[in-house]
């Protein structure tokens, strides 16, 4: 085996904590991982991993050499981006929201590699956090607020959660002013991402918070405005999911009084790594088309 294919491999394993995290992010099998480690300890002479029973942990020694590991890749790196007629290749793996994904990052990653020939990439869209290290994956588009100080984030912009209606609902049943007035009016949920049947609002430094009954529960936020075009209700959706009803008339945003605190829309790489030629012009290339993109800028 390589001796930097060593070096990548032992980093992953202490950034990941385990060495089937190692083989995940690099798409190899725990057994190659495993004999790596092996052969790396061997010509080290030195225990580099500690086994616990919850995970891996580097030793002294291991801690010494992943320093020393990471600047000898960020350097051959740094040496490969600076051949000029050398093409980026290689493998991106990606992970999106659902809807935001298929919007919005789907047509960057199609001009991206239409940019780059040799270049693949994995999008993976889902509506949970998935763990970059974990998982593998190199890069996510996160919208809210990010809990682990394990990940570097690029802001691109905002989205809102709004309240919308159609217009012929709202004519037949009048337009909610503030949120007690959602009491006389039908709605419907969506609990995809998490969403509940208490709906908070804020507004001019006051906050309240609904307990919805609605006539239509979903678990997909498409499904909702469907319905709230057809009539059936108040629905909630972020900006970018309604903008295109909002912009067609066939949805009203109501309450904007009311509506909460924008979100940050953030592109989010694993912190403490060196980011890889091909990751790092994903990631301005993607920074630049996002931030043209007028439905996650925070809207008047």
């Amino acid at each position: 085996m390589d001796r930097l294919d060593e070096l990548a491999i032992f980093v992953a394993i202490i950034d990941s904590g385990s060495l089937a995290g190692a083989a995940r992010q690099l798409r190899r099998s725990r057994p190659a991982v495993t004999r790596a480690l092996a052969a790396l300890e061997e010509r080290a002479g030195a225990r580099l991993i500690a086994r616990t029973t919850r995970q891996l942990m580097p030793t002294e020694a291991g801690r010494a050499l992943a320093a020393s590991a990471r600047t000898i890749l960020a350097e051959y790196e740094a040496s490969l981006s600076g051949v000029t007629d050398t093409p980026m290749r290689g493998l991106i793996r990606i992970t999106a929201p659902t809807a935001f994904g298929r919007r919005h990052v789907t047509p960057v990653v199609v001009e991206f590699l239409d940019l780059h020939p040799e270049i693949q990439i994995e999008l993976v869209q889902a509506d949970r956090n998935l763990d970059l290290i974990e998982e593998g994956l190199h890069l996510a588009v996160r919208i809210g607020a990010l809990p682990s100080s394990r990940l570097v984030a690029r802001k691109v912009g905002e989205v809102r959660r709004v309240l919308v209606a159609a217009p012929a609902y709202l004519e037949r049943r009048g337009t909610p002013r503030r949120p007690a007035d959602l009491a006389g009016h039908d709605t419907i949920a969506s609990i995809a991402a998490g969403q509940t049947m208490l709906w908070r609002f804020a507004g001019g430094g006051r906050q309240s918070t609904v307990a919805v009954t609605p006539r239509l529960i979903v678990n997909d936020i498409e499904s909702a405005l469907i319905a709230a075009r057809a009539g059936r209700g108040l629905a909630r959706a972020l900006s970018y999911q309604a903008v295109p009803d909002l912009d067609a008339g066939t949805l009203v945003r109501v309450m904007r009084d009311w509506e909460p605190p924008a979100s940050p829309v953030q592109l989010v790489v694993p912190g403490g790594q060196h980011l890889q030629p091909k990751v790092r012009a994903f990631l301005d290339h993607a920074a630049a088309r996002l931030q043209q993109l007028p439905v996650i800028r925070p809207e008047s």
